[in-house]
């Protein structure tokens, strides 16, 4: 903890001053989003009740499964009464202009749970599955299509490992298409995925985490809708990465997406910014907090090019949903960060 003071007091201020000025940049609510249905996923994709992780995988033969139509519950599709585990398959063909946008997974309403894989990759989950059961059904389902899953011309497979604790279940209503966000900012690094997760305080935040208490959570998205329902209160996020010297001396900018509600951030135990005062009476004196884009400037000399670094974020949520909800989670050279801002500001002229 003493390394981590020294450097906060060295930093401060030149995190202070990026963090102005990113607030003149970025700091555009949800209104700002360009989103443009690409794919129509709504009609009849390939079923079957029951469990197989082998399922997920793109090259697997369902020829033999049943058919149903999205969005529609099993129930009413000749499976009436069935309570337990089924999966959804479907393929899609992208379009080819697609390579500057952000692109999610639209699924609706699905009762209870879900875990969604493209191309074999879990992109995300909504819901706990058993033992530590909890309903999510009532969320409306977007998950961010991570960058590694090239949204451009070409076939996606993707896979819906549902639960259904009783009542009906599977899609149950809403839009199910893919969507494109023209105006998110692309990240040059994705972060998006599975990251270590703890309610209260992670103390000291040294270098090396001890992850023995820790669980795991789909980053982005809200704790309340992968098992932490109702909870209010601070917790933490961590994951390592590996540059492997793809970016060499270039400044970075570490992107967070849209935090609900306030934000500390600490990159190989160097505190980088932060939202705000962290508590309470921040929340209430900026209710739309949640709604602005995180981005921070990296210092020089924190970020490790070559070898392993230790990311964590602190979050003090005041009520409502929590946790790093939305957006491209990621790095991005700090060209084009500004790039970004000042082509979206003069579009908005």
């Amino acid at each position: 903890m003493s390394m981590m003071v020294q450097h906060r007091g060295t930093f401060n201020s030149i995190v202070r001053l990026a963090f102005l000025t990113l607030l003149v940049l970025s700091f555009f609510n949800l209104k700002s989003q360009d989103l443009k249905r690409i794919v129509d996923l709504q009609g009849i994709w390939k079923f079957t009740i029951g469990d197989n992780e082998n399922w997920a995988r793109p090259d697997f033969n369902d020829a033999q499964w049943e058919e149903i139509r999205v969005p529609g519950n099993w129930e009413s599709q000749g499976f009436n009464g069935y309570d337990g585990y089924a999966w959804y398959r479907t393929t899609a063909i992208l379009p080819p202009d697609l390579k500057e946008a952000a692109c999610y997974l639209k699924l609706g309403y699905i009762d209870d749970v879900d875990e969604v894989y493209i191309n074999g990759i879990r992109i995300g989950q909504t819901g706990q599955f058993p033992p530590d059961y909890s309903t999510a059904f009532r969320a409306d389902r977007l998950y961010i299509i991570p960058h590694k899953i090239e949204c451009t011309d070409g076939e996606i497979s993707i896979a819906v490992r549902v639960f259904d604790e009783g009542g009906e279940g599977g899609f149950i209503q809403g839009e199910v298409s893919i969507v494109a966000d023209l105006s998110a900012i692309k990240a040059d690094f994705d972060l998006q995925g599975t990251w270590k997760f703890k309610t209260g305080e992670c103390s000291g935040i040294p270098i090396k985490m001890d992850y023995q208490n820790w669980g795991e959570i789909t980053v982005p998205g809200t704790w309340e809708d992968q098992g932490y329902k109702d909870y209010d209160g601070v917790a933490c996020y961590a994951t390592e990465f590996e540059l492997n010297g793809r970016f060499g001396e270039q400044r970075m900018v570490l992107i967070l997406g849209r935090i609900d509600d306030l934000d500390m951030v600490y990159l190989n135990g160097v505190f980088i910014g932060q939202a705000g005062e962290f508590n309470v009476e921040t929340v209430w004196q900026r209710p739309d907090v949640y709604k602005q884009i995180r981005g921070y400037y990296i210092p020089p000399g924190i970020l490790k090019d070559k070898d392993k670094n230790v990311l964590v974020v602190k979050v003090l949520d005041n009520g409502g949903l929590g946790g790093i909800w939305d957006g491209t989670i990621g790095l991005i050279t700090q060209d084009n960060y500004i790039r970004h801002w000042r082509n979206k500001r003069s579009r908005m002229r």
